[in-house]
């Protein structure tokens, strides 16, 4: 399926990460959307940074709690790009940094504090080394027998098709508690440039839960990546 497939008729995935390869095996392909139903969640943009993009405040003084809605969700370190939907990306560029691993920085890590919908974090990280893409995925949610207790999920896709991409979202849909995401990331057909497919993946989120959206296309063999941003707030 496309992405408009995957989330038609789900008013609230939550943040979401899409990795995989163009239908003609030239590019990476990263996306990153959070959505919000909260003021403090709706208050927000993506900048850029030297490394990737941070959140911002997009009305400083309405930001109440800067602590799970302010980090840096995209960080590049040497031919590695981290995308997670909270501050364990520093976690994991530290911890690859050091030589350690992707596995190894989130068995250090658990879903956010923020019962009860106790928000899973999901993470990803791509790899370009000799012009061949490898990517892995993760989710770390509360166990469901036993709600304090942490379960670690990890996907590794080392031999990518052409064409296809991973989706994998905070939540399966909206409710109260909200209900975490479930089961394998869903398998997309990916097609068309960066600007058809920022379009695509934007028209595919609720109207009015949508906040921002990042894209961006890594070519395989080293050239400048093309990098989209939308912010549902402009200034």
């Amino acid at each position: 399926m496309n992405i408009t497939e995957a989330l038609k008729g789900n008013s609230y995935p939550g943040r979401g990460i899409v990795i995989g390869k163009t239908a003609d095996g030239v590019n990476a392909v990263i996306a990153y959307f959070i959505m919000g139903r909260s003021v403090n969640s709706r208050n927000r943009i993506f900048a850029k940074t030297d490394d990737g993009i941070k959140t911002e405040a997009f009305d400083p003084a309405k930001l109440t709690d800067p602590s799970l809605v302010i980090y840096s969700p995209v960080r590049v370190i040497g031919n590695k790009t981290i995308v997670t939907n909270g501050d364990q990306t520093d976690t994991i560029y530290d911890f690859i940094q050091d030589g350690k691993t992707f596995e190894e920085a989130l068995e250090t890590r658990r879903y956010e504090p923020d019962a009860p919908n106790l928000t899973p974090r999901i993470s990803g990280i791509l790899d370009i080394t000799d012009g061949k893409l490898s990517y892995k995925l993760s989710i770390l949610k509360s166990d469901t027998a036993s709600p304090d207790h942490c379960v670690r999920f990890f996907y590794s896709y080392s031999e990518p098709s052409d064409g296809v991409a991973r989706l994998i979202h905070t939540y399966k849909c909206d409710g109260n508690p909200i209900p975490s995401f479930c089961g394998e990331p869903v398998q997309l057909e990916i097609s068309g440039n960066a600007i058809s497919f920022a379009d695509e993946v934007w028209n595919a989120l609720d109207e009015d839960n949508k906040v921002s959206l990042f894209v961006r296309f890594i070519p395989l063999d080293g050239k400048i990546p093309e990098t989209i941003i939308i912010n549902k707030n402009k200034k």
